[in-house]
């Protein structure tokens, strides 16, 4: 990433923060609705076999699990360090890294302790945010431009090269 072409990480991190939150609250939302069907006199059992009630309560319960997952990457990502990188700086948590292939197709990521798999438009650029526990954040951790890496499901004769760290 050139000068020209450098993306704002504080921007990056809010973009992803306001996706969670959005995310979070409609979880949040799904788990009081699933709660109050668990509890509703209209669930309640009607034999020995009804499990509408039992049902709703597991649902519940998931969906109340994954609602604190969601607030444990924002209080995690809130608190995430996003340091600029100096020329020959192994990458590390909060760093953005430019791939590019031997087509010359480029791929910006950022490394990020949760909310993998997101994708975000940041300033007219692509970014997709990957965890230290993906296959491809393993790879970029402790490298440095110029080495290179193997995103998943790109085949081997594509070869892939770390060209720039912000």
């Amino acid at each position: 990433m050139t000068p020209e072409t450098t993306v704002n990480k504080s921007l990056l991190r809010e973009r992803i923060l306001t996706q969670l939150r959005a995310t979070l609250a409609l979880q949040v939302n799904a788990a009081q609705l699933a709660r109050d069907e668990a509890i509703s006199e209209e669930s309640r059992a009607e034999n020995q076999y009804d499990t509408h009630s039992l049902e709703a309560g597991y649902l519940a319960e998931g969906q109340a699990r994954q609602a604190a997952e969601i607030e444990e990457s924002i209080t995690s990502i809130s608190a995430l360090a996003v340091p600029d990188f100096p020329a020959g700086a192994p990458i590390a948590l909060g760093a953005l890294v430019e791939v590019r292939n031997s087509r010359g197709a480029a791929e910006t990521y950022f490394l990020c302790p949760r909310a993998g798999g997101l994708e975000l438009q940041v300033e007219d650029r692509t970014v997709l945010v990957v965890t230290p526990q993906s296959p491809l954040g393993r790879q970029l951790l402790g490298r440095r431009v110029g080495d290179p890496v193997q995103p998943p499901g790109r085949s081997t004769a594509a070869a892939s090269r770390i060209v720039a760290v912000q």
